[in-house]
């Protein structure tokens, strides 16, 4: 069930006639499965890609090799490459990306805990890069992550 921020954040893009397309990897599409709930959001939500292991980011999106290698997979780098990759895959008004680390076994190291997420947001061409560490189960991370995606729409569109 959406939260309450992401249902005002799809409002708010709703009210003003703009679209949204995700291109996600640690919350494996579920922004964009959350958005398909709430009412009328086929108006603002065009789609996304999944792109939950590296060759997806690197194949469908084209953040390159060499920057996967160099900042890991889950960094701030690959996540903003992702959303300029995202724009010329889908044409929308907002774009976001998302990677990040939901429970071991990734890139995390002690400047980047488990529970660290990247958000990448372009809306109306503006760039908006966002680095938050949660904590809570896997899927506590990414709700919160989706909160916070609506948090950053909510505020620069209000």
């Amino acid at each position: 069930m959406p939260s309450n921020l992401l249902i005002k954040s799809s409002q708010i893009l709703l009210v003003n006639k703009l679209t949204i397309a995700t291109a996600e990897s640690a919350t494996a599409g579920r922004l964009a499965a959350e958005f398909s709930l709430i009412p009328n959001c086929g108006k603002a939500l065009k789609g996304g890609i999944i792109s939950y292991d590296a060759c997806v980011k690197e194949d469908i999106l084209g953040v390159s090799d060499d920057l996967v290698k160099k900042y890991t997979p889950e960094s701030a780098e690959v996540t903003e490459d992702m959303a300029n990759k995202l724009q010329k895959l889908i044409e929308a008004d907002i774009y976001i990306a998302i990677t990040g680390l939901t429970m071991p076994g990734g890139s995390e190291t002690p400047e980047k805990p488990v529970g660290t997420m990247f958000i990448h947001a372009i809306i109306k061409g503006k760039s908006i890069p966002v680095r938050e560490v949660y904590e809570g189960s896997p899927e506590e991370v990414v709700l919160q992550t989706i909160d916070r995606v609506a948090q950053v729409i909510i505020d620069e569109l209000s």
